[in-house]
């Protein structure tokens, strides 16, 4: 697989800068300084930086109540996304949306949402602009394991298929839907088995292997733009946190075995990554602790933006949330 230096340490410090975000939003929130709830991606940074330098600008972005690492790695600014996050004018969604429904329409960052399985039906409609406008323009469209059993799932794909839509579906398997293990959740063996039943391509990769993902991506991406339709792309992958901040299993354990986390922290895929860019002689830890510096100034950076960002003012704090049409 053809892939620069550049392109390497890109998806290096991503997958840095995702893991140091989160930790820092999980300090933050256990402080009392972010409202509502959050779920964290840590141990799942491989997926989204997979992504990079494989779709471009003009395409389209469809994430979940998990959004922090595919919206870093589309490129969105962290002191907006703190700013978000502290419910904060500032903030991308002017402190309207939050963890769970942070988006950048701008960037092509269409639509977060805390609805299981919403964006595959969603990203249809994005697919469907793009084709009838007949741009070259691509959707992804991330979603859980979870999400594959709504009704929405099967309708997106099915859709997706029989149109020809340029959409890439990708699902994050972390094996648990909240506290449910995918394996009792479904027979197939893999959830890209299910694309046959759809007449799209399937494919299961490991997602703690960036790049594997990216190969992935970069594969399902240059089908959908040459007008080959849509393809579900599935990254085996392992959240280290609970399903959210709070969740007792984090510290308790109740669902998940101890053994299991303890195999998957294992297989940590900034680590894994770390040694194989170590062994290409792309990496050493000069260059390890320089990307560090950096990432860490860029969050306490951030962090100082969001804290003297104003609140949003109570009597607007309807605007943007109803549309309204001029006469009526």
């Amino acid at each position: 697989m053809e892939i620069t230096v550049e392109d390497l340490l890109d998806k290096y410090k991503t997958m840095v800068k995702i893991r140091r975000f989160e930790e820092k939003v999980s300090e933050l929130f256990a402080k009392g300084k972010i409202p509502g709830f959050l779920h964290l991606s840590i141990g799942q940074e491989a997926v989204p930086a997979g992504m990079r330098n494989v779709v471009k600008k003009g395409d389209y972005l469809i994430s979940t109540h998990r959004a922090h690492g595919h919206m870093i790695a589309w490129g969105l600014d962290l002191s907006k996304m703190f700013a978000e996050l502290f419910g904060k004018e500032t903030g991308y969604n002017r402190g309207r949306g939050g963890s769970m429904h942070i988006c950048d329409p701008n960037s092509g960052a269409l639509f977060a949402s805390a609805i299981v399985g919403a964006g595959t039906v969603i990203a249809t409609g994005s697919g469907l602009s793009a084709k009838l406008r007949k741009t070259d323009q691509v959707t992804i469209c991330f979603m859980g394991d979870g999400a594959t059993e709504e009704g929405t799932f099967h309708e997106g794909l099915n859709l997706a298929a029989i149109w020809k839509l340029p959409v890439v579906f990708v699902v994050e398997n972390n094996m648990y839907a909240i506290s449910m293990c995918v394996k009792n959740a479904m027979l197939c063996e893999k959830i890209s088995d299910r694309a046959k039943a759809y007449g799209m391509p399937g494919i299961t990769v490991d997602g703690n292997d960036v790049l594997a993902v990216h190969k992935a991506f970069k594969d399902a991406v240059k089908r959908a733009r040459d007008g080959g339709g849509p393809t579900l792309i599935e990254c085996l992958t392992y959240r280290h946190h609970g399903h959210w901040e709070g969740d007792p299993d984090y510290t308790a354990e109740v669902y998940r075995k101890r053994e299991e986390v303890q195999e998957w922290l294992k297989r940590d895929p900034i680590k894994i990554f770390e040694i194989k860019l170590k062994e290409m002689g792309v990496l050493n830890q000069q260059i390890i602790e320089k990307i560090e510096k950096e990432i860490q100034v860029e969050i306490e950076e951030a962090v100082k933006y969001a804290e003297r960002s104003p609140l949003p003012d109570p009597e607007k704090i309807i605007e943007d949330v109803f549309s309204t049409t001029d006469g009526v």
